[in-house]
């Protein structure tokens, strides 16, 4: 049986694959993003049916109600073509930021969960982490309200997906080789959105292949599943604040590969998100120690 800090643990995984979303992301140019998403989730949801094969498990997934399918669907589904909608509409880098309010709201949200808990370090650490990613994504620029439409459906992004994770807790009880579906129900919509909305453009060499497989694999395969194991079995509160280092991380490896510049603001970010988690992570874990020491 998964204890809460080792579950936490297994969550973190997630936000370090997503770290690598962006250079992978940028590899697979020019190949649209609907058809990319069809492509990734079909790997992703590959991945889950043989994991699930091979650990003797596959069979759960008979078990699961089809209402939970369509919930892990429309959350895996939505959050993606909200997000690439609202990078159409608006800005990248504030839309961006925008849809990244979704771990603040994980924390926030947590709150309404039975037996979870606010406490002071969980908001101040958000509101910490919530102001590193600012300022990281932004570089200190504000935002424009010329791009009405794109910013509302960056919300929707964020709520979305905020959603889908707090949501999930309450649903324990599916297996996380359900993700497997959601995925592969994800790339087939995916799939029909793109025929009708895109021109078909492949990713270009071995390179370009070679990113899309493993985003597939990794940010948008691998990570939803650890992610479900962590949501559900882990402290929610402290993987949402910790969610603001992937974009921290993110830059660090678009840095180290010569695609982004260091700054000043990504130095002050660093200490801002670092701070926020640790404040959030003292929270939890004093919380924790007092109701379970063995927890």
């Amino acid at each position: 049986m998964i204890n809460t800090r080792t579950a936490t643990f297994i969550g973190f995984i997630a936000i370090l694959l997503w770290a690598l979303l962006a250079l992978l992301t940028v590899a697979t140019a020019p190949t649209p993003p609907l058809l990319l998403n069809a492509i990734c989730f079909a790997v992703g949801g590959t991945l889950g049916l043989i994991w699930a094969r091979v650990t003797g498990r596959l069979h759960h997934l008979r078990t699961v109600n089809w209402r939970i399918y369509l919930f892990g669907t429309l959350g895996l589904f939505g959050y993606h073509a909200l997000y690439f909608t609202a990078l159409r509409l608006a800005p990248p880098a504030q839309a961006g930021l925008i849809a990244y309010l979704w771990p603040l709201l994980i924390v926030l949200m947590s709150g309404l969960l039975p037996g979870e808990r606010l406490r002071l370090g969980h908001i101040l650490g958000g509101g910490l982490g919530f102001l590193g990613a600012a300022l990281l994504i932004t570089d200190g620029s504000g935002l424009n309200a010329d791009h009405a439409m794109g910013y509302l459906l960056a919300i929707a992004c964020a709520l979305t997906w905020s959603g889908y994770s707090v949501l999930s807790r309450r649903l324990g009880a599916a297996p996380t080789e359900s993700v497997a579906v959601f995925c592969l129900a994800t790339a087939l919509l995916s799939a029909l959105l793109h025929l009708a909305l895109e021109e078909t453009v492949w990713p270009v060499g071995a390179w370009g292949w070679g990113a899309v497989i493993g985003l597939g694999l990794g940010p948008v395969g691998l990570a939803f599943y650890v992610w479900d194991i962590g949501i559900k079995k882990g402290d929610i509160q402290l993987l949402g604040v910790a969610s603001y280092a992937a974009p921290l991380l993110s830059t660090l490896i678009l840095v180290i590969a010569g695609v982004a510049t260091p700054s000043v603001n990504l130095a002050v970010a660093a200490l801002l998100i670092t701070g926020g988690a640790g404040l959030a992570a003292r929270a939890s874990f004093a919380m924790k120690s007092k109701a379970d020491p063995l927890a």
